[in-house]
This record gives structure tokens, sequence and C-alpha cells, in this order.
């Protein structure tokens, strides 16, 4: 099993020591056997999922419904290596009535689209 990243970063060169970026490359690499395609398609949905959530989160005012879709969220971030964005998404899940964390996250999923149409070009 291949467990090198398939997608070269973007602007890797002016990448800083330790800067971390919105996916975990090697992490995505791990969990999809290195299968390029599938990788494509992993990060295709997961960007659209995580814009429809976030969508539900801004506009959802019920705490127990916005606590699932953050919890939703959450492990799908996990899942693709999206780390910082699962974060937000846990504290939109400790404190869903809050609306601070929404903005947070919303930033974040922006972050994270932003990063992934870079990477699908």
């Amino acid at each position: 099993m291949n467990e090198t990243p398939v997608f070269a970063p973007p602007d890797s060169s002016s990448a800083l020591p330790g800067e971390t970026r919105p996916v975990d490359l090697a992490f995505l690499a791990r969990q999809t056997g290195g299968d390029r395609a599938l990788e494509e398609e992993v990060l295709r949905l997961f960007a659209r999922q995580a814009s429809i959530l976030g969508n539900e989160l801004r506009s959802q005012t019920d705490c127990e419904i916005r606590k699932r879709s953050a919890h939703t969220l959450k492990g799908a971030a996990r899942a693709v290596g999206a780390f910082s964005l699962a974060d937000q998404a846990l504290r939109i899940e400790e404190e869903p009535e809050n609306p601070a964390p929404v903005t947070a996250l919303l930033r974040e999923v922006e972050t994270v689209r932003d990063y992934i149409a870079s990477l699908l070009r």
C-alpha cells in the first residue's frame, strides 16, 4: 500500500515549516489506499457535504438539530483529514446555542472548499 499523498499540495514551495493545510493529504492517501480517483471523489463529495451542512448550521436555531449536523460534519471532516474543520464542528456540538463557533466553522468550510478546489483543477 502506497501511503504517500497522490495530490501535490498547491504552492508547496511557499509553505512554511510546520504549516498545516486544510486537508491532511497523507492521511487521506492512507484512507483511500492511495487511489487517486477515489481521493478526488471523496474530496468532491466532502466539499459538497460540508457546504450543505455549513448552510444548515447557519440557518438552524434548534440546538438538537445543530448538534446532529455538527456531529455529522465532524465525522466526515475527520474521515478525510480536515481536522481543523472537525475541531470547529466539535465546538458547535459542545455549545449549540452559541453562534460564534458557527461563524468560525463557516470560515473554515470556505477554506477547506477553496483548498479542495485548488487540488482538483
